[in-house]
Order: C-alpha cells, then structure tokens, then sequence
C-alpha cells in the first residue's frame, strides 16, 4: 500500500514554471507506474503525465508535451512533474497517482491518489 503527498503548486504568471513533488511511502515504489491528472472546475479528470516504475517510459497530454517533463527517483520514493511555459489553462488542482497498469493514460487503473495540489497561473 501506499500513501501520496504532493507538494509545489502555487500561484504563477503564464510563461513560469512550478516543479510538483509527489513523495510515496512504501518499500515498493518502484514496481509502481506514476501518474500526474489534474482537474480544473467544472471539468473531469485528464491525464498529463506518466512514467513506468523504472524510469523508462514516459508519456504526456498533447497540450504537455515539449512543456512537462516527469521524472522519478525511485531511491527518494519520489516522482516531479516539472512544468515550464505554464499557460492559463494549466490551472487545475494536480493529482499524483500508483498503479501497477499497464494503461498508465488512464486515471481508472490507477489505486492509489494523492490529495492533490493547486497549481493556479495567472494571466
């Protein structure tokens, strides 16, 4: 099992940068797939990042890619969510789930949720 915590969200001007931290509990992070959703008001769930326990797959939103870069240190049980060129339309409260799936697109595979973090970008 394991517990969630983000952190480093904040408030920031479009075309800034935020890194989000997610730091896991447990002795088996590293067999988990790490993924970052976010919700803004009104709107569902969406995907924007992924990562496979070890590191070697990576996947991305389309409005991400070039922009949001996931990474992981499995030794600090830990997976960021560096964010650069942040637009309005960024701003979501971002979720950082484990998994052992196979679809790591997908927020329904996904068992283990953090409580989230508000990234907000002003224009």
């Amino acid at each position: 099992q394991l517990q969630l915590v983000e952190s480093g969200g904040g408030l920031v001007q479009a075309g800034g940068s935020l890194r989000l931290s997610c730091a896991a509990s447990g002795r088996t992070f590293s067999t988990y797939a790490m993924g970052w959703f976010r919700q803004a008001p009104g709107k569902e769930r969406e995907f924007v990042a992924a990562i496979s326990g070890l590191g070697r797959n990576t996947y991305y939103v389309d409005s991400g890619k070039g922009r949001f870069t996931i990474s992981r240190d499995n030794a600090k049980n830990t997976v960021y969510l560096q964010m650069n060129s942040l637009k309005p339309e960024d701003t979501a409260v971002y979720y950082c789930a484990a998994g052992q799936v196979v679809d790591m697109t997908s927020s329904r595979l996904y068992s283990y949720w953090g409580q989230g973090t508000q990234v907000t970008v002003s224009s």
